[in-house]
């Protein structure tokens, strides 16, 4: 428990990363939260994206000229994007990470041509559309709203939220047990969407800006429970023994690498390193960093065009 929150303190205090002892440059963010505009009337599939190719574009060229790639991550989420402190050099590493670095290998060949960027939650879409990033793969949810604001790629993962409580709690998952209780949820969340449309009489006042935080406040009595994707929130069960998952996840939800409005080009070089990363890759990152705390996989979800 004590560790969470000691890691917890370093990774926000962080704004900037390194990439395999690469500098990172400026510091990450975007003038503020993005607004969410109402979502298209006509949409239907918002996990559909553009065909995959291998193809060249001009935001390509621009990555290529730079000599890197530049993304934006999260560093406090355990087994998605994070540093171990107990390894040498602390270097950022876990799913969406290794996404990255295939990413990289394939658009520059060389997969350590990354600069991570640390984004809180709520400054994903900003980091993208001020330009600071290239991209945002960042357990990423792809939907309605979002996609007025950015481009996302095919989806990679598949999740859905969840209550994450103390073992001991009356809670027993998204129903009526949450009335009159305290929730954490991170500011810009489809968790904080979500819960806008039907609370079950709980508390919603309190939001962060990473998801990490909501487990510390779990862990000093601040909050009753946190309302997070299922994913993540297994990885931080996994951190903390004392508390679980309760109920079954009560949306349905696709991780997507977020873009640029109208970098089709970039979109579509994306899609295509997808491809390949669902037959060969996918699997073997999975089971390095989530099959321990999410069982089995079927495997990645399959890819929607339009």
């Amino acid at each position: 428990m004590a560790v969470a929150i000691v890691l917890t303190a370093v990774f926000v205090l962080l704004p900037v990363l390194h990439s395999r002892g690469q500098e990172s440059g400026a510091s990450p963010g975007g003038p503020g939260v993005a607004k969410a505009r109402p979502a298209a009337d006509n949409c239907k599939d918002p996990e559909a994206s553009v065909r995959p190719s291998g193809g060249s574009g001009p935001e390509i060229e621009k990555i290529k000229d730079r000599g890197r790639l530049v993304v934006g991550v999260d560093q406090n989420s355990y087994r998605w994007g994070y540093r171990d402190p107990n390894k040498p050099g602390g270097d950022l590493e876990g799913f969406d990470i290794d996404l990255v670095h295939e990413i990289a290998e394939k658009i520059l060949g060389d997969p350590d041509k990354v600069q991570f960027r640390a984004i809180p939650t709520n400054q994903r879409i900003p980091a993208i559309q001020s330009g600071d990033v290239d991209m945002v793969v960042r357990t990423m949810t792809i939907n309605c709203e979002r996609i007025e604001d950015v481009d996302f790629s095919t989806a990679y993962f598949e999740t859905g939220q969840q209550v994450l409580a103390p073992k001991n709690s009356e809670i027993t998952g998204y129903d009526d047990s949450l009335s009159g209780k305290k929730l954490c949820l991170a500011a810009g969340s489809t968790a904080q969407a979500a819960l806008k449309k039907e609370s079950y009489g709980a508390d919603l006042s309190t939001t962060v800006p990473n998801q990490l935080d909501c487990l510390v406040r779990l862990q000093l009595g601040e909050v009753d429970a946190i309302v997070t994707d299922g994913a993540l929130g297994a990885g931080q069960a996994a951190q903390d023994p004392t508390i679980e998952l309760k109920g079954e996840p009560f949306t349905e939800e696709f991780y997507g690498v977020a873009m640029k409005k109208g970098a089709t080009k970039l979109v579509a070089r994306v899609n295509q390193v997808l491809v390949d990363y669902r037959k060969n890759g996918w699997k073997s990152s999975y089971d390095a960093w989530l099959a321990a705390d999410l069982g089995k996989s079927s495997g990645p979800p399959a890819a929607k065009y339009r």
